[in-house]
């Protein structure tokens, strides 16, 4: 399925009423062109705590349309998310958690104790606020310290480019394949 094509067309119109139309489409696009992903690489269960730098992705878990080909849990933690992966993998379904990089500190011992001890795979897409410094305050001491701590943790990432997103994905999708853990794809501003 490819999810790409759910943004109607921009008309002149809408872009001279909000000059920032563009962006929110783009982002949809770019949600869709990740999501079609995934879903061709078999990913079929998500679990996540909402962001708004998430939301486009987020919106299309909570699309009714999507049938019985995907199962979304929403979580109100990210280690409760990331215990629902654990789950899928057990019953043979691949996985994206969605989250936070603030949501990364509940969801550490999970990680630690659980997925990467044992070898239980995710694909975990992480906002990055506070990396570039330029967001509220309280992501700065997390944004400033995420790399060193996936580094720490022993975690495979990448940063998604969003003209290329691709690239970024598929780099995440080999990780996993090769090493069996999660690895987690870093998005350093909203889309």
């Amino acid at each position: 399925m490819d999810f790409s094509n759910l943004v109607p067309p921009m008309r002149a119109d809408d872009i001279a009423a909000d000059p920032n139309v563009a962006d929110r489409r783009h982002g949809r696009l770019v949600a869709g062109r990740i999501f079609s992903l995934l879903l061709r690489h078999g990913y079929r269960g998500y679990s996540g705590v909402p962001c708004s730098w998430l939301k486009h992705f987020f919106a299309l878990l909570e699309d009714q349309s999507l049938g019985s080909d995907v199962l979304y849990v929403p979580a109100v933690r990210e280690d409760s998310a990331m215990a629902v992966a654990a789950g899928l993998h057990l019953a043979g379904i691949k996985s994206c958690v969605l989250m936070q990089n603030s949501g990364l500190g509940n969801a550490l011992n999970v990680l630690t104790s659980l997925s990467l001890i044992y070898r239980i795979p995710a694909f975990l897409i992480i906002s990055w606020r506070g990396g570039t410094g330029t967001d509220a305050v309280e992501h700065d001491v997390m944004g400033a310290n995420l790399i060193a701590l996936l580094d720490a943790l022993g975690l495979r990432h990448h940063v998604l480019d969003l003209e290329k997103p691709e690239s970024a994905v598929l780099s995440c999708l080999t990780d996993i394949d090769e090493t069996g853990s999660p690895s987690a794809l870093l998005v350093s501003r909203e889309f």
